[in-house]
């Protein structure tokens, strides 16, 4: 009686345990930690909408304040979030945060990656590079003195925030965070979509990265990937709930 017992035992687990393997969704434990990184020419406080909905979803969200100033500092500033997180963690990156995301991301904490009209490079290659072979539409890139760069005030609105409020984008084109030139011509290292899960939010009316390139990206990732119809590159802020969808869904399924 005891050896059917256990071999009946043996036998159930074992065919959980194949189960688990052929579905491993099914095995996963979602992740509660969810580290968003902003983009150039911006800080955190654009997150806001979609940190509100995930917070009130129960998920423990830290929003990662990243200087500008160089891509190893920006790296270093949200590596050191990353390591605040107690276990499995979704990284968001937006813009120019999707190569601090796809850098960062080969933390053993990060389970998955989630682009918003994000910059996911290859090894090699620079985000001059890849706007050269696909161009975007703005011409509102401006150059300080001291190699940092900005977008022309008059022109951010229609830009980089055509589907805000005016008066909300006027306030951020006069609340920019200047960035370092060098960000966009640092050869990429090691990406982290090639070993983990990815998701991507393309802005269809994007005028800082060509959607085109957003849909490249996404393709040669295998990511799980939606179109926001009509949305400017402020995506995140402009269309918060189908952003915060997205990542929930990573954070479900990673």
């Amino acid at each position: 009686m005891r050896t059917t017992t256990k071999a009946l035992l043996f036998s159930t687990g074992l065919m959980l345990g194949v189960a688990a393997m052929n579905n491993p969704a099914a095995a996963a434990t979602p992740a509660k930690n969810i580290v968003l990184v902003h983009g150039a020419w911006v800080n955190g406080s654009g997150w806001k909408p979609v940190y509100d909905i995930l917070t009130k979803d129960g998920y423990h969200v830290s929003v990662a304040e990243h200087p500008l100033t160089s891509f190893n500092d920006d790296v270093t500033a949200v590596k050191r979030i990353v390591d605040l997180q107690d276990g499995p963690t979704i990284l968001v990156g937006h813009s120019y945060g999707g190569a601090i995301v796809t850098d960062v991301g080969n933390d053993p904490k990060v389970v998955g990656l989630v682009y918003i009209a994000a910059h996911a490079l290859d090894e090699g290659e620079t985000e001059v590079g890849n706007g050269k072979l696909y161009p975007n539409k703005t011409k509102a890139v401006k150059k300080t003195a001291d190699g940092f760069t900005y977008l022309d005030p008059a022109f951010y609105p229609a830009d980089f925030a055509a589907d805000l409020p005016k008066p909300q984008a006027e306030f951020e084109a006069q609340a920019q965070e200047l960035t370092a030139a060098e960000v966009f011509t640092v050869p990429a290292g090691k990406p982290a979509w090639k070993t983990k899960p990815s998701w991507y939010a393309v802005a269809t009316a994007d005028r800082i990265i060509n959607p085109d390139l957003e849909r490249m990206y996404a393709k040669r990732a295998h990511s799980h990937t939606i179109e926001v119809q009509g949305a400017s590159h402020s995506v995140y802020e402009s269309h918060p709930k189908e952003v915060a969808a997205l990542i929930e869904e990573a954070a479900r399924n990673a």
